[in-house]
């Protein structure tokens, strides 16, 4: 008795929520029906403005350098770089670190999606200063500018899942964590197959040492 009566509750409930979306709907559609002329034309422009303004925004950035993964070379035009530019994420390699070029294959693709962030590297043995400043001591490092100030850091992979086999779509979703993308899937699930889910809350990284060496490396694999 008690679960048919709950079962009742819940199919009148269900029914009140379609019979309400519903009515939403036919009340936009009567809205759209009883505009005139006039308001049509005026709705599209605005739709056209918007849109030509997102054009002309994509064209700026594109002329600052986004939408390509760009290596810059020295730690001079860092400064430049994050200057002109609201979002920038940046690279910190050696050519000698096999997860650098592990990192570099998933950034080349995010920068032509997320034309509205700059994406550049760096080598750290032409930038001792700025490494200083930024106390960047693992390699790789990705920091994270916004409006000029360092924000973040991803330092090597464990964030990622702690895997050399992350997806671009991991990455993806830790920069949205970020704020430094704009990410349009959910922040609360990261896309991180048989691996720990642990939300937006990272653990620190636990660097290894190599001997010989002036920056720590994330890569058992150096050469």
């Amino acid at each position: 008795m008690a679960a048919d009566m709950f079962n009742k509750v819940m199919e009148n409930q269900l029914l009140q929520t379609a019979k309400l979306m519903e009515e939403q709907l036919d009340a936009e559609l009567e809205k759209l029906d009883q505009m005139d002329e006039d308001e049509m034309e005026r709705l599209r422009e605005k739709r056209l403005e918007a849109l030509k303004k997102a054009q002309q925004q994509k064209q700026d950035w594109i002329s600052k350098g986004h939408g390509e993964y760009r290596e810059i070379p020295s730690e001079r035009e860092f400064f430049q770089e994050v200057k002109e530019s609201k979002n920038v994420i940046c690279h910190f390699y050696k050519d000698s670190t096999f997860r650098c070029k592990i990192l570099d294959k998933h950034l080349a693709v995010l920068a032509k999606k997320h034309v509205e962030t700059k994406f550049l590297k760096l080598n750290v043995e032409k930038a001792p200063f700025l490494c200083e400043r930024l106390h960047i001591k693992v390699i790789p490092t990705m920091a994270l500018v916004k409006d000029g100030k360092t924000r973040d850091y991803i330092v090597g992979f464990t964030d990622l899942g702690n895997t050399d086999e992350f997806t671009t779509e991991t990455l993806e979703w830790r920069l949205g964590c970020a704020d430094i993308i704009t990410y349009s899937g959910n922040l609360m699930e990261p896309p991180i197959q048989s691996q720990k889910k642990y939300g937006s809350h990272f653990t620190k990284l636990e660097k290894k040492s190599i001997r010989g060496k002036k920056y720590d490396s994330d890569s058992d694999d150096d050469d």
